[in-house]
Formats: C-alpha cells, sequence, structure tokens
C-alpha cells in the first residue's frame, strides 16, 4: 500500500465526504474504489480491510483506516490543518464537532420519507440559523481574521465551508444574516486547491438524489 490514498466507500457524499474535502483541500491527489453492490462490501469485510467490519475505509501511509473521525484527524494532523499548538487544536476539535453534528442533519435529508421531508428541512434551517451558524459568525467577529482559528487554514475552515454549501443546498438564501459567514465562503472557496475541487468533474460529489438511494441502501443492508 503505498502512492496515492485510496478511499472506499460508495459513489456518494455520506461519511466520506469530509475526507474528500481535506485531502483536496491538502493538495493531495487520491484515488476511489467504488463500492458497487453488497459482494464488494463483503469481499472487504472477508479480507480483513475493514476492522469493525463497515466503511469508509481509507488505505494511506500503509494502514487501512477506518472510522471517520480517526481518518480526518490523521488527515489534518499529517497535512498541518489542525493548529499550532493544542489551544487551537482543542478550539478546531470544539468547531469540528458541532459542524459534524449539523453535516449529519443534512447528510440525512435526502433519506427521509417523503412526509417527512419539509418537517426535517425546517429542523435544519432552524438549527443551522439560530444555533451553529451565529456560533461561526461571532467567532469569526472576534477572532477578526481570515480564518477560524490561528492564521493559516486548518480542517475547522475547511469543514465549515462544507458544511456551507449543503446548507446553501437546502435552502440558497440560508445565510442571508450571515455577512462574515458569506465573505468567508468566498473567501476560502478561492484558495487555489479548494477552487480547483469545487469544479465541475472534480471528485466532489453531488448531493443524493431520491432514485439513488435505493441502490445504495443494497450495499449496506
Amino acid at each position: 500500500m503505498s502512492g496515492k490514498p485510496k478511499l472506499h466507500y460508495c459513489n456518494a457524499r455520506g461519511r466520506m465526504e469530509t475526507i474528500r474535502w481535506l485531502l483536496a483541500a491538502a493538495g493531495v491527489e487520491f484515488e476511489e474504489c467504488f463500492l458497487q453492490t453488497k459482494d464488494d462490501l463483503t469481499k472487504l469485510k472477508k479480507d480483513g480491510s475493514l476492522l469493525f467490519q463497515q466503511v469508509p475505509m481509507v488505505e494511506i501511509d500503509g494502514m487501512k483506516l477506518v472510522q471517520s473521525k480517526a481518518i480526518a484527524n490523521y488527515i489534518a494532523a499529517k497535512y498541518n490543518l489542525c493548529g499550532k499548538d493544542i489551544k487551537e487544536k482543542a478550539l478546531i476539535d470544539m468547531y469540528v464537532e458541532a459542524l459534524a453534528d449539523l453535516n449529519e442533519l443534512i447528510m440525512m435529508h435526502a433519506f427521509q420519507p417523503a412526509d417527512k421531508k419539509e418537517q426535517n428541512l425546517a429542523n435544519i434551517v432552524d438549527k443551522a440559523t439560530n444555533r451553529y451558524f451565529p456560533v461561526y459568525e461571532k467567532a469569526l467577529k472576534d477572532h477578526g481574521q481570515d480564518f477560524l482559528v490561528g492564521n493559516q487554514l486548518s480542517r475547522a475552515d475547511v469543514q465549515l465551508l462544507e458544511t456551507l454549501l449543503m446548507a446553501e443546498e437546502c435552502k440558497p438564501d440560508i445565510l442571508a444574516k450571515f455577512p462574515r459567514l458569506q465573505s468567508f465562503k468566498a473567501r476560502i472557496s478561492n484558495i487555489p486547491a479548494i477552487k480547483k475541487f469545487l469544479q465541475p468533474g472534480s471528485q466532489r460529489k453531488a448531493p443524493t438524489q431520491p432514485e439513488e438511494i435505493p441502490g445504495l441502501m443494497k450495499i449496506f443492508q
């Protein structure tokens, strides 16, 4: 196992998308091995590649890493995206954990039954605009820098941008009351490695569509 990191997951966002974002932000090229059937997942389980019998799994530096948080932590540490000291790391971790909560809400929206989607969307918008986004808006104001923590790009910036863009897919004007988040989005989106990842044809995944869900569910059921 050497060369480019190899990502094992289905051809969808899910719990691999943040890992894709972090690698892309670090300017690291990676390969993807998509699970297309349940047999593909079973093969990984049987050959001992999945420590806890589940994906995502990333082959990197001679390891087969599982558990999405552990993978993201390793990538952030390897590519200097986790702050310059333990205080910055603590702040970054704090911001990232909250983003993961909101990200999960948004990610699961596509999988809600039709009669629950409107209620679920309302919950996403409420949580985003009343609990989460005000915190990041204030953090940017109080810090007075281009980034959430310190004076260089961290995983907190990368994951905040990822979540902001996902939230806008749910409600295009969701950032209307957050001018600093709007400026942050424009600024971080223009970092060359990230700008490249945002271009059509990149390895960034599109939102999951209703017609794709049955095929995805068959892989994991």
